[in-house]
């Protein structure tokens, strides 16, 4: 089965909690903090692999988080860092935020790697707060928490051909000829479920080509199988357009190339701006030998070439043609775009609401980050907490709030009377 769109939840690992401890051996009862920092928790990293080419693996497996830090011991023991969880992609797979589709990252050299979420830091333990004037701290800080995000992964094709046509016209067979690709071939509409990739040998060089599947009228408009996979061309830097001059099922040459044209304008300006070699397939089972002029007349196109898949007649000349019109392009590049990147908490910012028993509660990222570094019933640890709660400027917004004496404030699991 072919994947190429999956939505997955990612989270990175939390980041392990300090220790506190005492250093104690026989004939030393007290001899001072020694709790050690916890460990950080693992990245989330994205990395693209070669061996892959669909992203079927994340349709039944939506949930991945990296492992967390472990927590510090005493002695000044370090916790283990957490392990960083590595997703393999395909090359070629984009990676957007679900919720505002901001671009993270387009994966588009072979194993290349991005850092999607870093993991938290470790808390601090209570080592770290000893002080000339605090010999014996007894609190220690938490981990730093994570968040879960929900990321979008989509997966184009790279490659610098795009074999576009209606269904049936033979670019599976005309894909085979031409490389060593062998895709599925059946006389019937939408065989080709999914873009198949082929390798083109021209002597000592090489091009890549893509069988887009299901294009058909009303394709960009999410018509038949043409919209799930038109961006599977959204790279190319040629196309080859592949029609049926035969005309054998009925359909009129023209009207289809116009047709397929006018979906790829319809889906993007850009792409329909792509040099086009057009390719009159079936050329053995003609009826008009005029068919191929009549056609370069109605659309007023010159690069073609008249071939039959089948009989391998012309495809010498139509493999020639695209290595030179390649040979003239400039060579592919990843998407340019401005990377979105997840913001890091602002532990600095707070505000204050009216509860609505009249209690003002104060709220925020500084509020969270002070909840990792105290200890409510630690004189020390809440000595603190009130010395930061007036350096950070919550006493005066309080006051600016409208707080009077005897109001009651809350911050966190604490409710005091405020005090002019």
């Amino acid at each position: 089965m072919f994947v190429d769109r999956a939505k997955i939840h990612i989270k990175a690992g939390d980041g392990g909690d300090g220790c506190t401890s005492f250093y104690t051996e026989k004939y030393i009862s007290n001899g001072g903090p020694d709790g050690g920092d916890g460990g950080k928790g693992g990245d989330v990293v994205f990395k693209a692999d070669p061996r892959k080419s669909s992203l079927i693996d994340f349709r039944y497996d939506k949930h991945f988080k990296a492992e967390n830090g472990a927590r510090g011991g005493s002695r000044y023991c370090h916790g283990k860092n957490g392990a960083n969880l590595v997703i393999s992609v395909p090359k070629g797979t984009v990676i957007r935020d679900a919720e505002s589709g901001g671009i993270i990252a387009d994966l588009f050299d072979e194993n290349s790697e991005v850092t999607v979420l870093t993991g938290g830091d470790g808390g601090k333990g209570n080592a770290r707060f000893k002080s000339s004037r605090r010999q014996a701290p007894h609190f220690s800080q938490t981990g730093e928490k994570t968040e879960n995000k929900l990321i979008l992964l989509e997966l184009k094709t790279i490659a610098d051909v795009g074999l576009v046509g209606f269904p049936n016209v033979g670019k599976s067979t005309l894909l085979s000829v031409v490389s060593a690709a062998r895709p599925k071939i059946a006389d019937y509409r939408f065989t080709t479920l999914s873009p198949n990739l082929g390798v083109v040998k021209y002597y000592d060089d090489s091009f890549t080509v893509a069988d887009i599947p299901g294009l058909i009228e009303g394709a960009s408009q999410g018509a038949g199988l043409g919209h799930s996979f038109l961006r599977h061309i959204e790279r190319v830097r040629l196309i080859v357009h592949v029609v049926d001059i035969s005309a054998s099922e009925g359909r009129d040459p023209v009207k289809d190339y116009n047709d397929i044209n006018k979906e790829l304008d319809g889906y993007s300006k850009q792409l329909s701006a792509l040099p086009q070699i057009v390719a009159l397939n079936k050329a053995d089972a003609l009826t008009d030998e005029k068919a191929a002029e009549k056609f370069k007349k109605a659309t007023k196109t010159e690069d073609v070439v008249v071939i039959s898949a089948a009989t391998r007649l012309g495809i010498d000349e139509l493999v020639k043609k695209i290595y030179e019109k390649l040979s003239e392009l400039p060579p592919l590049k990843p998407m340019q775009f401005e990377p979105f990147v997840y913001s890091s908490p602002n532990t600095e910012g707070f505000s204050i609401r009216r509860d609505s028993d009249g209690a003002f509660e104060v709220v925020g990222g500084m509020v969270d980050d002070l909840a990792r570094k105290i200890v409510l019933d630690d004189y020390d640890s809440m000595n603190y907490f009130q010395r930061r709660l007036k350096e950070s400027g919550v006493i005066k917004s309080l006051r600016l709030a409208g707080a009077k004496d005897g109001d009651t404030v809350r911050i966190l699991d604490v409710e005091f009377e405020f005090v002019e």
